[in-house]
């Protein structure tokens, strides 16, 4: 960014092109790229290429280590205790399902477009620059985030696998800092780091330490399985410890399930992932459905059952919000104290690999981020001898360690003011600081929902993204039926959520209900049969369209309502923050390669895919 007309190469300039703010937002803002483009002059801003070594197995093993850590060893306590009770196995359900139809999305997406970008580039090639940019801020921000929530909790079972207290001898207690942001977690912060070392080195050695780690994983999921339905008690599925308590299999009710759902929705943030891993396949048309959908309802089945047992083993009300199946054991006199140390030790194996695959995506988000030119191209390079993003994991993964010091609301104003300051001033002097700090402060529930809030956002806008790309080829049909479906369905399923989660019971509830879903099935069937696709998918595309997509706006939108205000609060802070960011930086970076030929597509271009890429992509 310091070529001769570059909005940065002194104070003078960047004062002139803040004053062109306006002008220069109507010809970014909206402009989008080519799948052509995406997969040959973007991708060659990395320099070298990242190689492809991956297969369907590599991307299996890679989803199911991303999720299974994630997801039951850090959701499943507090979604059963605070919200779904025993009907946990319900929301995990609910949950699956809603991932599996976004995995169809994102799958179309990943065979068509085989880079590293996933949502990013998805959104970018579809609704623009500014839309793919609050999209990929959310995306870096989830990650890094969901690092440090899980980097938490395996401080909390590796601690039960030794026999010793996190809470009293690990963790650090500021007595200066509110509840909720003043335990620093050290440990934490560690496993960051060396899972980064692990991370940079490459991306086959990486998926051989994920086998390894998943393997072991998945035979501690099955112990566990097979011990809950063992030594549980069917009692437990309806009958708290505590009479006090709601009992009954649902304990609060159809909201509880679908607030569990939302909660729990953070376990399957890892297949979105492996769909970042799509330009290191050998052959994305045929590996990338396989990995992406195979690995979502795999890993469904293994939660649903783990829920269960864990169900089985106490009644809702006694698990431990922090190390709900280990803690089913502690303190057992009957000479099965044991099993709460195994547990622990499986546990940290899951964790470690939902870390890893974690930082693996987000590494590639920023690479591709990086290619765009929103954010300096320093983080787009690829090592020529380790064929990774080197530069954004060693970024990003530091990042989480701050994160881990300082998590939540704290965390989230430092990442994006010092993350606007690497961006126009230093970025390889600060680059990894943040993931480890993270981790380091925040209280594991508002991490939870801050990650839930912005998976479910993007999920939602792939779906849109989806639906859009079939019906609208830009210059061709007109985008203004497509786009008025999309609004008109989204804006049905809010007035459902808000009915159902603030209208009191009774029949006008019912009745509002009943005409919210009347008038989303006769949006859509009207949308069906009035608007013909535009294009067909050559290799892969979502079945039943547009049914499957509408169905996955609809749950996402639905599972959002069940979030809490503040969530919401610290959400809308925090994207506005990214508003910031885009102004004060993102568009005149964009702009400067516009200027300079490096970036070519501009608003309201026709975008021709060409018969050169589709040749390229039958090729890979």
């Amino acid at each position: 960014m310091e070529a001769q007309h570059s909005s940065f190469s002194s104070l003078k300039a960047y004062l002139r092109a803040v004053a062109d703010t306006p002008n220069r937002l109507t010809r970014r803002a909206g402009s989008v790229s080519s799948p052509f483009e995406e997969t040959s002059r973007v991708r060659a801003r990395s320099g070298s290429d990242m190689k492809r070594t991956l297969r369907w197995h590599d991307l299996v093993c890679f989803g199911v280590g991303g999720m299974v850590g994630a997801g039951v060893f850090v959701t499943t306590g507090r979604a059963s205790r605070l919200y779904a009770g025993p009907a946990v196995v319900l929301s995990y359900a609910i949950a699956g399902f809603c991932a599996l139809l976004s995995a169809f999305c994102y799958t179309e997406f990943a065979v068509d477009l085989p880079v590293a970008g996933g949502a990013f580039s998805y959104i970018r090639v579809t609704f623009g620059e500014f839309a793919a940019f609050l999209t990929g801020a959310n995306l870096i921000v989830d990650y890094v985030l969901s690092n440090a929530a899980v980097a938490r909790s395996f401080t909390a079972y590796l601690g039960t696998a030794v026999g010793v207290s996190p809470g009293t001898n690990w963790r650090v207690t500021i007595s200066g800092l509110p509840k909720g942001f003043n335990e620093i977690d050290f440990v934490a912060v560690a496993v960051v780091l060396i899972l980064t070392l692990v991370i940079c080195y490459s991306t086959r050695e990486s998926s051989v330490v994920n086998m390894v780690l998943t393997s072991l994983h998945i035979l501690f999921v099955i112990f566990v399985i097979v011990i809950g339905f063992w030594r549980g008690e069917s009692k437990n599925f309806t009958e708290p410890a505590d009479s006090k308590h709601p009992g009954g299999f649902f304990p609060y009710g159809a909201p509880g399930v679908f607030n569990g759902a939302a909660m729990v929705y953070l376990s399957y943030i890892g297949y979105d992932a492996v769909s970042t891993m799509a330009e290191e396949v050998k052959n994305p048309m045929k590996d990338i459905p396989i990995g992406v959908s195979g690995s979502v309802m795999l890993v469904t089945i293994l939660y649903c059952l783990m829920a269960a047992s864990m169900s089985m083993l106490l009644p809702y009300d006694m698990i431990d919000t922090e190390a709900p199946f280990s803690g089913a054991f502690r303190g057992k006199s009957d000479g099965w104290r044991w099993v709460s140390n195994v547990i622990g030790v499986g546990a940290s194996f899951g964790i470690l690999t939902s870390m890893l695959v974690s930082m693996l995506g987000q590494a590639r988000y920023m690479c591709v981020i990086g290619r765009s030119c929103i954010v300096p191209p320093w983080f787009a390079r690829v090592h020529p001898k380790t064929s990774t993003p080197i530069n954004a994991s060693a970024f990003l993964d530091r990042s989480g360690s701050v994160s881990l010091l300082m998590e939540g609301g704290i965390a989230v104003i430092f990442i994006t003011f010092w993350s606007l300051a690497v961006l126009m001033y230093a970025p390889d002097l600060l680059s990894g600081i943040f993931t480890a700090a993270i981790a380091l402060f925040t209280d594991l529930n508002i991490l939870l929902n801050l990650v839930s809030i912005g998976t479910l956002f993007v999920f939602y806008m792939v779906a849109n993204a989806v639906i859009y790309r079939r019906y609208v080829s830009v210059g061709t049909t007109n985008p203004w039926p497509t786009l008025s479906f999309l609004y008109c369905f989204s804006l049905t399923s809010v007035v459902f959520t808000l009915v159902w989660q603030l209208a009191p019971p009774g029949k006008p509830k019912a009745f509002m209900l009943g005409a919210c879903t009347a008038g989303a099935f006769g949006v859509l069937l009207l949308f069906h049969y009035m608007v013909p696709q535009a294009r067909k998918p050559e290799f892969w595309g979502v079945p039943l369209m547009p049914w499957i997509p509408s169905i996955s706006i609809f749950l996402n939108i639905f599972l959002l309502g069940s979030l809490d205000k503040p969530s919401y609060m610290r959400f809308g802070f925090f994207s506005a923050l990214s508003v910031l960011v885009y102004v004060l930086y993102s568009v005149h970076a964009s702009f400067d390669a516009e200027e300079d030929g490096t970036l070519t597509q501009k608003n309201g271009e026709a975008v021709k895919e060409s018969t050169d890429y589709k040749d390229q992509n039958s090729k890979v």
